[in-house]
């Protein structure tokens, strides 16, 4: 599963999944890779990338990945030093856990999950990466157009690959109305876009995490991974994230397969 020659867009490379599948299609030959993300932490992760490989191909793009403008900063920029990008993994993502509906002990008063937590995990982990994938989508589009080309025929090869980060959580989970929300969206949105985008020979799939040992799930606390997460996942461990990384690459690579991956260690929910 080599990449050699690709142009590759990764959001949330700072840490977690997006790191390591930044660093995973780095050891697969890309020819160049935006590492996007908020956190100034990825600087590192770019020196690690390129000190590693025999040409710089690492290109760390600090800002918001729900931002429109950067986001159209940063195809234009990787397209004209690199090419068009032919690989979109916007794994950007955040939680703002709490339960959905909470009575207070106090005064007997419900306490519902605010609106604003709520639209802003929304723009962040469904519109954000949809708009990311939509763009290099565009951008392939255009590019075909300039070269006469209109529907692709199965001849020419695939274009371009999209996998979005989904979450064991789109089936439900405790505590998680706003995440479990946004990644069920995902799966409408990849569902879509994989009828619409192949006719300009784009792919778009979709992985299902399970709980991964990421810094997202470390903050839930060693206590709460030990009793609602480890006995509930056959493997009993935290998936690493170079193991998602890994199954973000088949997905990149195997034109065959399309759809849904579930990477989840066989969890279930204890509810």
């Amino acid at each position: 599963m080599r990449f050699n020659g690709r142009v590759a867009v990764v959001t949330g490379a700072a840490s977690g999944i997006g790191q390591a599948v930044a660093i995973e299609l780095a050891n697969r030959g890309v020819k160049a890779i935006a590492l996007v993300d908020r956190s100034d932490h990825f600087l590192e992760v770019a020196r690690t990338i390129n000190e590693n490989s025999e040409d710089p191909v690492a290109e760390p793009l600090i800002g918001d990945t729900s931002d429109a403008q950067f986001r159209q900063h940063v195809y234009d920029l990787m397209t004209s030093r690199h090419g068009v990008p032919s690989i979109c993994i916007p794994a950007a993502g955040i939680t703002r856990d709490q339960i959905s509906v909470k009575v207070d002990s106090q005064t007997g008063k419900a306490v519902i999950y605010p609106v604003e937590q709520f639209r802003l995990v929304m723009e962040v982990n469904l519109i954000a990466p949809v708009y990311w994938a939509m763009e290099m989508i565009a951008r392939i589009a255009e590019q075909r157009r300039r070269h006469n080309l209109k529907r692709w025929e199965p001849e020419e090869g695939v274009q371009g690959s999209v996998v979005f980060i989904g979450s064991v959580s789109s089936q439900g989970n405790v505590g998680q109305i706003s995440y479990a929300s946004t990644k069920a969206g995902l799966d409408g949105a990849q569902a879509t876009l994989s009828q619409e985008a192949i006719y300009h020979g784009v792919r778009c799939a979709i992985i299902h995490p399970g709980f991964t040992n990421t810094p997202m799930v470390r903050a839930l606390g060693e206590d709460y991974i030990k009793k609602n997460v480890l006995p509930y996942a056959r493997l009993r461990r935290l998936i690493e994230p170079r193991e998602i990384a890994d199954a973000i690459c088949f997905l990149v690579s195997n034109s065959a397969v399309s759809g849904q991956l579930w990477a989840d260690a066989g969890w279930h929910s204890p509810g």
